[in-house]
């Protein structure tokens, strides 16, 4: 995931009270997390219990699904559901921009695994040549990516979006509230290290709560762990992990009545559990 335009400080709308769908707030401790790396399952499934993790997004190569090597990934999916942890598969390329066939192809793939209860999307458009060359057209294409990932997948989509994706749009419609219509949830990277207050995690989130709220769709907001030199307001990787839990614990306070919020997500494992004390 990348830290690119993340330290942008957008001024963001105030929260709707439009919609909601009888959507709750997430209880205090709904914690998520990405894995990218190989880690040992055991290892990583005995972290995330110590942290209230009940689910992993766990980063599945389409080389490993080409090699049909599922060993480290069935051992994952025995820990998980031993502790009812669910496991969404992750993936994404700027490239599945301009080739929809690779996305579901690795869609396919992983979804035939059995292993896997979600797809959780990392496809970040503005990664791309095309987000300065053509915006409109890389926008269009990657909302077609979404139309076409819906209708082909059995399982449920969530997708990795900025904070700041409210304030671009595709024609005359929000990209933001286009992007909802097409997925059954979002995890917002709204890495700040700081939870309320002027540019904080929460004051970041506040355009993707009202959508998600009046689009009817669960808003997962996002921390980061890992080091991000030329934004260290991002992540909490020098105030470590009694901040980050002290934190984390005022969101889920502060969000009690926003009905959208879907709770938290850590990015990722290898830096939270290296985070110092």
């Amino acid at each position: 995931m990348s830290a690119v335009l993340m330290a942008a400080n957008v001024t963001l709308p105030g929260a709707s009270t439009a919609g909601g769908a009888g959507l709750t707030a997430a209880p205090p401790n709904t914690r998520a997390m990405w894995l990218w790396d190989d880690d040992p399952a055991a290892e990583v499934v005995a972290w995330a219990v110590r942290q209230h993790v009940s689910e992993i997004f766990v980063h599945v190569p389409p080389s490993v699904l080409a090699g049909g090597d599922l060993t480290r990934l069935r051992e994952m999916k025995r820990y998980a559901d031993a502790l009812k942890i669910k496991l969404r598969a992750l993936g994404g390329d700027p490239g599945w921009i301009d080739d929809h066939a690779a996305a579901l192809d690795w869609q396919r793939a992983a979804s035939s695994t059995g292993l896997f209860s979600g797809v959780h999307l990392d496809v970040e458009p503005y990664l791309g040549d095309g987000w300065t060359t053509d915006r409109q057209a890389t926008l269009i294409a990657y909302l077609r990516l979404l139309d076409e990932m819906r209708v082909a997948g059995t399982l449920p989509i969530e997708a990795d979006v900025p904070f700041w994706l409210g304030e671009y749009k595709v024609g005359s419609r929000n990209l933001a509230d286009e992007v909802l219509r097409r997925v059954n949830g979002v995890t917002v990277m709204s890495y700040r290290d700081t939870a309320t207050g002027t540019n904080s995690i929460l004051s970041i989130s506040q355009d993707w709560l009202a959508r998600g709220r009046a689009a009817g769709k669960r808003v997962r907001l996002g921390a980061e762990t890992g080091p991000l030199a030329d934004c260290p307001h991002c992540t909490f990787h020098e105030e470590g992990a009694t901040r980050l839990v002290r934190e984390l614990a005022k969101v889920d306070a502060a969000t009690r009545r926003t009905a959208a919020f879907g709770g938290i997500a850590v990015h990722h494992y290898r830096a939270w559990r290296t985070l110092p004390a």
